[in-house]
């Protein structure tokens, strides 16, 4: 079962569950939005990440393909092919015309085919199944300890305090996408979490990954603020 989707690319991965704020002001995006603000709900797009490519398009370029700018002309080369589905749960205009969004995270996709034709680039696009996978239990119980290890850390790298204990969902799935947008991790390791086949890939991974940043941290006092910082509004 295939459907097509707007797609709306992102120096980020979305995970499904997690929310996402986007300050919209590319005229591209600007037309993206309008279009489905004019369509029932819910209003949705695809959110994929850049492989190769920048958020925003450059400025005082004329011509080229407006639905590729900041992509090169090949988005199977430019952009990962599995991404998120976003769908709106707020939306503000603004007075020059663009808009902030507040978006959730639904399902995964696949990106079959890419469409550049119009104003915004649009994707054929196949949902992705959520299977939990052989001993998920067990290890979103080691990821949820080897987590809270690396939260220490990552606190004290940043000369931080961690508040209180937080509380971590039990299920699986849900705990593996928050460990997954909550770590500090290269685009290139957060995207393989998402496109994991399995809720236990992905924790396999998550442990794997978490205990390599901890060991990390726990060698280095302190780590410059602008690799620790984290990204919490997206403007395009």
């Amino acid at each position: 079962m295939t459907e097509r989707l707007p797609l709306f690319p992102l120096g980020t991965v979305l995970y499904p569950g997690l929310v996402l704020p986007l300050s919209v002001f590319e005229e591209r995006f600007r037309r993206l939005v309008a279009d489905l603000l004019e369509g029932a709900e819910p209003h949705r797009f695809g959110v994929v990440a850049i492989r190769d490519g920048q958020e925003t398009a450059p400025t005082g370029v004329e011509g080229g393909n407006p639905a590729l700018a900041g992509l090169g002309g090949d988005p199977a080369r430019s952009l990962f092919d599995v991404g998120c589905v976003a769908e709106i749960a707020s939306v503000e205009s603004r007075a020059d015309g663009g808009y902030d969004l507040l978006v959730t995270g639904t399902t995964r996709f696949r990106t079959l085919s890419y469409d550049s034709t119009g104003p915004y680039l649009t994707a054929e696009v196949e949902r992705l199944s959520e299977e939990p996978g052989a001993e998920a239990g067990a290890l979103a119980q080691g990821v949820e300890r080897t987590f809270r290890a690396y939260q220490r850390r990552l606190a004290g790298a940043r000369e931080a305090s961690v508040a209180g204990v937080q509380e971590l969902p039990d299920d699986p799935m849900v705990l593996s996408y928050l460990v997954a947008a909550a770590s500090v991790l290269a685009i290139g390791d957060k995207q393989r979490l998402l496109a994991a086949d399995t809720a236990s890939t992905r924790l396999a991974a998550e442990l794997e990954l978490l205990r390599r940043e901890t060991a990390v941290l726990a060698k280095l006092p302190s780590l410059p603020a602008v690799e620790l910082a984290r990204q919490t509004f997206n403007p395009n």
